[in-house]
C-alpha cells in the first residue's frame, strides 16, 4: 500500500509568504479600522447637527436611520478600501503571480 504524500506545511521559494510583513500590514489596518471609528463617529454627529440646525423635530427613527446610513458608509468604504492596501502590503497579491503568459501583457 502506498503512503500518501504529505503537504509541505511552509511554503518555500519566491512565492512563499512573509509572515512578518504580513503581521505588519494587519497591524495597520487595525490602527486604521480604530481611526476609522472615530471618523465615522465625528460623522455621524455632524450629521446629526446638521439634521437638527436645519430647522423642524428630528424625529427618532431619522436619528437612528442616520447613524446606521452614515456610519455604517464610512465604516464599510473605510473597511473595504484598507483592505485593498492590506492585500497589497501583506503580500498577497504577489503570491498569486504564477509568471504564465498573462503575466506579459
Amino acid at each position: 500500500m502506498e503512503a500518501m504524500p504529505r503537504h509541505d506545511p511552509l511554503p518555500r521559494g519566491p512565492n512563499a509568504p512573509d509572515y512578518e510583513r504580513a503581521a505588519s500590514a494587519w497591524a495597520r489596518y487595525k490602527a486604521l479600522m480604530k481611526w476609522m471609528a472615530l471618523a465615522a463617529f465625528v460623522a455621524v454627529l455632524l450629521a446629526l447637527i446638521y439634521l437638527k440646525a436645519s430647522g423642524g423635530p428630528v424625529p427618532v427613527h431619522m436619528m437612528i436611520a442616520t447613524i446606521a446610513g452614515v456610519g455604517l458608509s464610512v465604516l464599510l468604504g473605510t473597511a473595504l478600501m484598507g483592505l485593498v492596501f492590506l492585500s497589497n502590503a501583506s503580500g498577497h497579491d504577489e503570491s498569486t503571480s504564477h509568471g504564465g503568459a498573462d503575466d506579459e501583457r
